[in-house]
């Protein structure tokens, strides 16, 4: 799957995105041997700023009507969305294109949506606006869905961006190895201990719960929350 970040501050994004598993699923894997693994997911970034056509590199306008604070220009905007897939024709045409912009007047996601985008499409571009939004036409032109990550306003939508690349790659088959490691889709009650088994603080002890230190796994995933199918 190949996701694609319109942001003004492309940094922040590839910082938290090339660390850790999200990282690895983006590398060509050559494994033991002569076998070769590709890449699970790939990251694209695009600064509307570089597709700007005046010398000053102005992505921002007041707006019209009046009021507080700028707005992002429509053009930029989707210029860099031709550049990320506007050539994707038969991925267009196939419904495989999906384009998304953070917004918090958007359809609240949730983990269903993320295993939907990751079943569904090959290409998901999020766009993350600053100052007052993004020119409305944007939304019109890209047949593109607002998404929120949650009733609150944040400064821009690198972070709600972040939020649906990170769950949405978790839903895609190797990213996280294995299957098991989707915490969804194994039991638990959310307390997971390791060692050691007592520890000790302020002269309090801390001691994992009985049960999982002695080795019956029906009572294990009793105790977990497991329940048969």
């Amino acid at each position: 799957m190949q996701f694609h970040i319109i942001s003004l501050f492309p940094e922040v994004c590839q910082a938290y995105l090339e660390a850790g598993v999200l990282g690895r699923a983006q590398k060509t894997d050559k494994g033991k041997g002569a076998k070769v693994r590709g890449k699970k997911m790939e990251v694209a970034y695009y600064n509307p700023r570089a597709y700007t056509t005046d010398k000053h590199r102005k992505v921002d306008e007041r707006p019209y009507g009046g009021g507080p604070g700028m707005v992002m220009m429509a053009e930029p905007i989707i210029r860099a969305w031709e550049k990320a897939v506007g050539r994707k024709t038969a991925a267009i045409k196939a419904g495989k294109v999906k384009t998304l912009i953070m917004s918090p007047r958007g359809t609240v996601f949730t983990q269903a949506l993320a295993k939907e985008y990751a079943a569904k499409y090959e290409h998901l571009v999020l766009i993350s606006g600053r100052y007052e939004g993004i020119d409305d036409r944007v939304r019109q032109i890209l047949n593109a869905e607002e998404v929120s990550v949650g009733d609150y306003i944040l400064t821009g939508g690198e972070l709600p961006a972040l939020t649906i690349v990170d769950a949405t790659a978790r839903q895609i088959r190797g990213v996280l190895g294995t299957f098991e490691s989707l915490e969804e889709e194994r039991p638990t009650k959310g307390e997971v201990y390791t060692r050691p088994e007592v520890y000790e603080y302020k002269k309090k002890k801390y001691v994992v719960p009985k049960v999982l230190v002695e080795g019956n796994h029906k009572e294990i995933d009793a105790y977990r929350g497991k329940t048969d199918k």
